[in-house]
């Protein structure tokens, strides 16, 4: 789309604390992002909840009709065409939005942007890739594929491991990233016949910077910048890193001292808390990118709230800004760095 600011559609009726919270985090990110914000769903509840906050005249209400619910399959997609994701992936697909947000049905926001948007040309299998903090302060990981396909072949993971390393380059800002093949082992020679496979097509694929395979304790390590699996692997491994990172939280909470002991030491340790927080807490994220579609889909958590919203519409920007579609694109036509680069600035 023309124009400096980005225009966000926003899923309104999606996820546990729709619209309310999914609104709060709207109105946010359109006062603090320059970005402008399309809610989409049911109107008279979407104004509801912005009577509780000062009007924004960068926000806009899209009319749809109903919602895909978590227990529903995606064969309602084609029952309803006019629930809020259909609507939400719809206004991309007709140049209205750049990118989409949505805390529903992750399963319906998947087909929803593959019915309405269609894969990248060379892409078979889009991956949804989320980012992981790691040891190493300031740096981050992108693991994909985390859900959208169970079962993979070789050339699918190539093809994330592909994507992996465009997303970390431009959106993470990592010149050389090191890309890896999560493993049993370091080994070449271990793991089963996809990781076997998939060793060889990374090995032998130039514009890939692999670096070989990584093991479950590596992936937080910061030795890797990229992480290629498949999504059910990587699924159990990212909820997995959920439940620990508010494991942690929460003894931390539960652990710090009582009374006026607790209340001095929380004091001067809350800068440091406040940090930990966001490196930890999967709310400080925003969300998963489902990568290799026709355009830009941030999948959040069903239990997102206003500040996860905020930084699920902060992620979907930096991918506009950095014109992450275009550069796959590029990627796919076997060019190299330099051409990606001279095709993205035209």
């Amino acid at each position: 789309m023309a124009g400096n600011r980005a225009r966000i559609a926003v899923d309104a009726m999606g996820g546990d604390y729709a619209p309310k919270e999914i609104v709060a985090g709207a109105i946010r990110a359109s006062k603090e992002l320059d970005v402008d914000i399309l809610l989409v769903g049911d109107r008279p509840s979407i104004e509801a909840s912005l009577q509780d906050h000062n009007p924004s005249p960068n926000i806009e209400i899209v009319d749809s009709e109903g919602a895909i619910e978590m227990h529903e399959g995606i064969s309602e997609l084609r029952r309803k065409p006019k629930a809020s994701i259909n609507v939400s992936m719809d206004l991309v697909k007709k140049n209205r939005a750049d990118a989409v947000v949505s805390a529903g049905h992750s399963g319906a926001a998947m087909g929803a942007a593959t019915l309405r948007l269609g894969r990248l040309k060379g892409i078979d299998r889009p991956a949804i890739g989320t980012v992981f903090p790691t040891l190493l302060a300031g740096k981050s990981v992108i693991v994909l594929d985390v859900g959208a396909n169970v079962d993979c072949r070789p050339k699918y993971l190539e093809q994330f491991a592909q994507m992996g390393t465009i997303y970390s380059q431009y959106v993470m800002g990592v010149e050389q990233p090191k890309v890896g093949l999560l493993n049993i082992g370091e080994e070449s020679s271990k793991g089963n016949d996809l990781a076997l496979a998939t060793y060889q097509l990374l090995e032998n694929n130039p514009t890939i910077p692999f670096i070989g395979n990584a093991e479950g304790r590596d992936v937080l390590s910061g030795n890797f910048d990229v992480i290629v699996c498949d999504g059910f692997v990587g699924n159990v491994l990212l909820k997995f890193a959920e439940a620990v990172g508010e494991i942690v939280l929460q003894i931390m909470r539960e652990e710090l001292p009582q009374g006026w002991r607790g209340v001095l030491g929380t004091a001067i340790l809350k800068p440091n808390l406040k940090k930990l927080k966001q490196r930890i807490d999967h709310a400080e994220h925003g969300g998963a990118l489902l990568l290799g579609v026709a355009g830009i889909c941030i999948i959040s958590h069903g239990s997102s709230n206003a500040p996860s919203i905020f930084n699920a519409i902060r992620l979907a920007k930096e991918a506009v800004d950095n014109q992450i579609l275009d550069r796959i694109k590029a990627s796919q036509k076997n060019t190299t760095p330099d051409t990606v680069q001279a095709s993205v600035e035209k």
